[in-house]
């Protein structure tokens, strides 16, 4: 086992809100879902993390069952939606959706970041990685959704992965993805 990027638990959020950099606390199941979580893992033996509250707390948690200090890594911060986010998706003006969907890569109507800036941040974490062995990272759906897409996985980013989910990432994915980072 190389990499596993581990989907924090369910965020204190309304059902249809927009958020990715949103920095959102855990929701009312986070002990069950916390322990839940921590009893399923393999053994670890490095512990990374977002710094939104949402992943460094359930991160905290599982440092504490594990005997590992948690290493906040500023590029596991979910994609930045701009004045989206906090928004109802139902809420976000139709014009401003048409044009992101149309230029998915690089529009960014909100102001925030472009999917093609993000994913190349995710990139670029991930090729640092390249020597892990036993490292567990607590973040968001967004790099998941990312790293399936750079290994050619999910061309169309429809991925989706539930709260708690885990991406197991093995060291030849992520010798790949560092070759392609170097290649680019």
């Amino acid at each position: 086992m190389g990499l596993i990027l581990l989907r924090h638990t369910a965020p204190e959020v309304a059902p249809g809100t927009c958020y990715g950099r949103l920095d959102l606390p855990p929701g009312p199941g986070f002990e069950a879902e916390a322990a839940a979580t921590i009893t399923a893992l393999p053994p670890i033996r490095r512990l990374l993390s977002s710094p939104l509250r949402r992943c460094r707390l359930l991160a905290e948690r599982i440092g504490e069952a594990r005997g590992l200090s948690v290493e906040v890594v500023p590029e596991l911060t979910e994609i930045d939606f701009g004045r989206w986010e906090g928004m109802a998706w139902d809420a976000v003006p139709r014009d401003e959706l048409d044009a992101w969907a149309s230029d998915f890569w690089h529009a960014r109507p909100h102001g925030g970041e472009s999917v093609a800036r993000f994913a190349g941040r995710v990139a670029e974490f991930l090729a640092r990685c390249g020597a892990a062995q036993g490292w567990l990272a607590v973040a968001h759906a967004g790099q998941m959704r990312a790293a399936v897409h750079l290994l050619g996985q999910d061309p169309d980013w429809k991925r989706r992965f539930a709260y708690g989910e885990r991406l197991v990432l093995s060291a030849h994915d992520l010798a790949r993805l560092a070759a392609r980072d170097r290649d680019a």
